[in-house]
């Protein structure tokens, strides 16, 4: 992944992203998530580096798909069709008290196919943040294509989070030199939010004091009155031109698939329904 082209990589993932939202075929589904593993495992992250990523991605999964979708269906309406053959037509018996819950064979498919699709970008997403250069960001959305001012944005976004962390253990550090011990605070949970306020307030002030900096130190050299040249360079490379062929031909295949011959729509295949059988 190093080897590859910061651009070449943000064309790969949006492939990615465009394949797998455009249809809810289980096949298609099964293909382009094959091909996000397969594109996330040459970055070959451990997970101790991306576990507070997928604690973030765990959650939204259990919120979309085990509360919006298994349990209330809200999240199945206007693509799979109303009714259904129930998983359990007669309820079933738990701790001496009979249930009866209408999930049906079909919202329990589109929930798996739910997660092959959300699983498809956020392999294809999640791993830029751990293996690009923040100094790569600016170049390489302005390389995309997109202004100057738009590129710089998004680079400041990205790099936002990792210089709020360093200042925070900059600060952490700081006033632990002056006596300040923040794991012996007392007084229950409101005790311990009292005891962050000498970390929030000087990390809140020098990241606004930063941010002005920054705007100030832009306008003073004229940023975005004309076409900028950036230090950190790209440069393609075949494997890079293979990559982007292979995403074109990738979202050409499932657009034809999906909005020419009718594949974008959900449905069940047949050994699905005979497990429940």
């Amino acid at each position: 992944m190093d080897r590859i082209d910061p651009r070449a990589r943000f064309i790969v993932s949006l492939a990615i992203l465009l394949a797998a939202t455009s249809t809810w075929n289980p096949t298609l589904l099964a293909i382009v998530f094959a091909i996000a593993i397969l594109w996330y495992a040459s970055a070959r992250l451990s997970f101790k580096d991306t576990k507070l990523g997928w604690l973030m991605i765990s959650v939204m999964l259990f919120t979309m798909i085990v509360v919006n979708t298994l349990i209330t269906g809200g999240g199945a309406g206007g693509v799979v069709p109303p009714g259904g053959q129930l998983i359990w037509p007669n309820g079933f018996n738990l701790f001496g008290k009979h249930f009866v819950i209408g999930l049906t064979i079909e919202r329990l498919w589109f929930a798996i196919a739910q997660l092959m699709r959300i699983l498809s970008i956020s392999l294809a997403f999640i791993m830029i943040p751990y293996t690009m250069d923040s100094r790569a960001y600016g170049a390489t959305f302005s390389k995309l294509g997109l202004p100057d001012r738009l590129a710089y944005t998004m680079e400041l976004s990205f790099r936002f989070i990792p210089t709020l962390a360093r200042n925070l253990q900059v600060t952490m550090d700081a006033q632990k030199a002056r006596g300040f011990e923040l794991d012996a605070r007392r007084g229950g949970l409101f005790g311990k939010i009292r005891g962050v306020a000498p970390l929030v307030i000087p990390v809140t002030m020098n990241a606004i004091v930063s941010s002005e900096d920054i705007a100030n130190a832009m306008d003073l050299r004229g940023f975005g009155q004309r076409k900028r040249t950036w230090l950190y360079q790209l440069r393609y490379h075949w494997w890079d031109w293979v990559l982007i062929v292979f995403s074109i031909v990738l979202v050409i295949v499932y657009m034809v698939l999906a909005y020419k011959y009718g594949l974008k729509l959900f449905s069940v295949p047949g050994w699905w329904y005979s497990l429940f059988k």
